[in-house]
């Protein structure tokens, strides 16, 4: 089997997957315009509105990247009993993507993050949101959901999706860790609060700031030998099989634990024109988690990986990587 067969073989299978991401879900709400002159009343400019849209984001943004990428996503997460829950539940509908998962609350508000974009480059983001954590009622919920979507599915991997905005909790994860019992892979991207939490997971995806500021470590991007030390610590203190770790514009490092020895490689990332870097590190975890679930090779889902994410930075906003162009790039440089 050639390369480009292999890869395109391996894209087909992405279709047979059934993914459930657990998270926090946010509204990406937009505002685009011009800016042709400064306010009289501050010292800012003024953007006069022509367009406006609300997207998915967070781990949402997760469910439209695995949806892009062919395979079916069932998303578990909390949100508020609002208008914007309202309008989130209708992005789902429009995406074609089940609300089984989503619980409403009156506890909690529903995380936006409204961005003005002026001339083509953001002026300004306002955020609408809240970060405590799930109280007791919520979090049973939630599990509850968790539960029976892996009770009535047929799941081949769980991502946690975490944006430290309080739905994950330490309940959330050991109880669906302990459900599962080692017999579906376990993908993470982690934040500050929760970092430590995510042991005995298949696939753990910081990228390097939270990496330094975890380790308390703050070595220069380019020390490969100082990110190698801090990988395997963490790895050991995890017992993490595989830590993907993005370096932005220096690529993704990855390493694997296998019966306790470590082996580690480096991915170079590819020139790009950057646009954008939102929502790019959601689409990294994406195409991983599908590679994990099918027992890929780890240099294989360290490079389609890199790839994705820096395809999704070619473009302004936050946007679900396009599997097509994804296979092509894939077969360009690697068939």
């Amino acid at each position: 089997m050639t390369n480009t067969q292999k890869y395109t073989q391996l894209f087909k299978q992405f279709s047979s997957l059934k993914v459930l991401i657990i998270g926090d879900v946010i509204i990406d709400a937009y505002l685009w315009g011009n800016v042709e002159r400064i306010s009289p009343e501050a010292p800012v400019p003024i953007v006069n509105v022509n367009s406006r849209a609300n997207r998915l984001g967070g781990a949402a943004n997760v469910a439209l990247n695995i949806k892009a990428l062919g395979a079916e996503p069932i998303i578990c997460s909390v949100i508020g009993n609002d208008n914007q829950a309202n309008t989130f539940l209708d992005l789902l509908a429009e995406a074609n993507i089940s609300s089984v998962g989503m619980v409403k609350s009156k506890n909690r508000v529903t995380s936006t993050k409204f961005r003005v974009i002026g001339n083509n480059a953001q002026m300004l983001r306002v955020d609408e949101e809240m970060d405590d954590e799930l109280i007791l009622e919520d979090e049973i919920l939630l599990y509850d959901r968790i539960k029976q979507i892996i009770k009535e599915n047929k799941i081949d991997v769980i991502i946690f999706q975490d944006y430290d905005k309080g739905v994950i909790t330490k309940s959330v994860f050991e109880k669906t860790h302990k459900v599962i019992d080692g017999k579906i892979p376990i993908a993470v991207d982690p934040k500050r609060k929760n970092f430590f939490l995510y042991k005995n997971v298949d696939l753990f995806k910081p990228n390097l700031k939270e990496l330094q500021e975890a380790t308390n470590n703050h070595f220069d991007k380019k020390d490969i030998k100082s990110l190698k030390q801090e990988v395997v610590k963490l790895q050991k203190q995890l017992n993490t099989k595989l830590l993907l770790t993005t370096l932005s514009d220096q690529g993704v490092f990855i390493s694997e634990n296998s019966a306790g020895k470590y082996s580690s490689e480096l991915l170079p990332a590819h020139l790009r024109s950057i646009s954008d870097v939102s929502g790019a590190g959601d689409t990294v975890i994406s195409v991983a988690a599908l590679c994990l679930a099918l027992n890929t090779d780890k240099k294989i889902l360290a490079e389609l990986s890199n790839l994705a994410g820096g395809l999704v930075c070619e473009e302004l906003g936050v946007i679900p990587v396009n599997k097509e162009k994804l296979l092509n790039e894939t077969i360009k440089i690697y068939g």
